[in-house]
């Protein structure tokens, strides 16, 4: 009976302790459970270092985009998006800044608009400078840059409006999620 008894407590200890670390096993391997990661645009790894292009600029986190050289429906509703980020962090805007990266072939007119308009940020950077920071993919979406000019997360353009806006809430909610935890900025 003694034996009988051992072997069932054997059995028991096993279904205790091993069983849940072989479930965890078998559940992390097959992608069963989603990840920690609660960001909504695309994690940038390694950051790129925007160091050389914001050297003069006050710290500050940054909603970034590259004016191209012809502002097409995705460019508007980028420049769109971005300004509303930057109004919609409220009493938090003096933390944060829509920026608006210049190159010398970035649309004139809509530079000089842009110019006037107290919502954005403009910083002009040379195309070797640019070439040297951003891959093609970065320079294509809006950039969220840390106050430690790090390039972390990238967000698509969409030239469908209601695409844009969903974005546009993506980027509010990582942006108030990074300014909450930081004290930086």
């Amino acid at each position: 009976m003694s034996h009988k008894r051992s072997k069932i407590t054997l059995i028991g200890v096993f279904l205790v302790f091993i069983m849940p670390v072989l479930i965890a096993k078998l559940a992390l391997d097959n992608g069963w459970f989603n990840s920690a990661a609660t960001n909504k645009g695309e994690l940038l790894q390694p950051v790129r270092d925007l160091s050389v292009v914001f050297k003069q600029e006050t710290p500050k986190w940054r909603i970034v985009y590259l004016l191209p050289e012809h502002c097409d429906k995705a460019c508007e509703n980028a420049i769109y998006s971005i300004s509303q980020v930057w109004l919609a962090l409220g009493r938090e805007t003096d933390r944060a800044q829509a920026t608006v990266l210049v190159t010398g072939q970035s649309d004139p007119t809509l530079v000089q608009a842009l110019g006037k308009d107290d919502r954005f940020h403009l910083v002009s950077v040379g195309d070797m400078a640019l070439g040297n920071v951003l891959a093609p993919p970065d320079r294509e979406g809006i950039l969220l840059v840390d106050t430690l000019n790090n390039a972390m997360l990238r967000y698509p353009t969409y030239e469908d409006k209601q695409a844009a806006v969903q974005s546009s809430r993506d980027i509010l909610s990582d942006v108030k999620k990074l300014l909450k935890l930081s004290r930086i900025g």
